[in-house]
């Protein structure tokens, strides 16, 4: 019994594990593309693969499992893909063509100090673990992570940058006919067919329909709709969390919608082709790293 480290892969698995990581989400406040429904609905969507290409990739969760607590105290959900002879590691979700800007979309999820030295660890034992040369890059994370400090000191020649994100603006509220705004599910499924068409990628259509549906059943979507009785004018969905809103997807003929400077979001990009040296002494000693599943 105690505080070790593991790594589940394959779909199924890493559902399993966002499912088990809730309350760590919760208590860390992470961001809606960060939570469980939107995480879950880009692994069944299918949109985690590279330009929907499926052959040598798979999703794959690292946790740090308190035993005694009997739940996870730190988890990183990843996605492996394999070109040519390199494997290139990512965040879940982070090549999402409609993920949210603004500010950091991402989470490396780390209850305290201690469970972000576990998942750094854990982290560095799944890129020994490839067999080859790999390539770790992370996008969309906020400043100040406590994982990626130590993913930083075990990987001599890895590179931390920050990159200012677009924030969107909401002023539909400004134009003369103001919009009409609802959280009701019925509401939003009875717009999304007349909205979707103005987004040109079919895979950001498919991803945008399903977290749009699932977010309004649970009362994280607020749509906007600018029609006077025809076609949209304009539009916008907005998550929603509490007293939080948060700009995510529109279009505009009437103004109403701009953009500006948002967040800082990090960059973390890392190469190798041998075992990286190990994090230090707060590495897992209670088990090794164990993957299990396969796609």
């Amino acid at each position: 019994m105690g505080v070790f480290s593991r790594a589940a892969a394959g779909r199924a698995r890493v559902v399993r594990e966002i499912r088990a990581a809730a309350p760590l989400m919760a208590a860390l406040r992470a961001p809606v593309p960060a939570r469980g429904p939107w995480l879950t609905a880009v692994l069944n969507g299918g949109s985690w693969l590279p330009a929907g290409v499926p052959w040598g990739c798979r999703p794959v969760a690292v946790v740090v499992q308190d035993e005694r607590a009997g739940r996870p105290v730190a988890a990183a959900f990843l996605v492996l893909r394999r070109r040519v002879r390199r494997t290139v590691v990512t965040v879940l979700g982070q090549g999402s063509p409609v993920r949210p800007d603004g500010r950091p979309p991402a989470r490396l999820l780390a209850r305290d100090d201690a469970a972000a030295d576990l998942l750094a660890a854990g982290m560095v034992d799944l890129l020994g673990s490839l067999g080859g040369p790999w390539t770790l890059e992370l996008h969309g994370l906020p400043l100040g992570d406590p994982t990626l400090r130590r993913l930083a000191a075990a990987l001599p020649g890895s590179m931390l940058a920050n990159v200012r994100s677009r924030r969107l603006v909401d002023e539909l509220d400004a134009l003369a006919g103001p919009p009409l705004r609802s959280r009701d599910p019925r509401v939003i499924e009875r717009w999304l067919a007349e909205l979707l068409p103005r987004e040109p990628d079919p895979a950001a259509r498919r991803l945008l329909r399903a977290t749009a549906r699932l977010h309004g059943a649970i009362d994280q979507l607020e749509i906007a709709v600018v029609a006077d009785g025809g076609p949209p004018r304009a539009a916008l969905l907005t998550l929603v969390e509490g007293a939080d809103r948060w700009p995510w997807w529109g279009f505009t003929d009437v103004g109403g919608l701009r953009t500006e400077m948002g967040a800082p979001l990090v960059t973390f990009t890392a190469r190798g082709g041998r075992r990286p040296r190990r994090v230090g002494r707060l590495r897992p000693r209670a088990v090794p790293l164990r993957v299990a599943g396969g796609r």
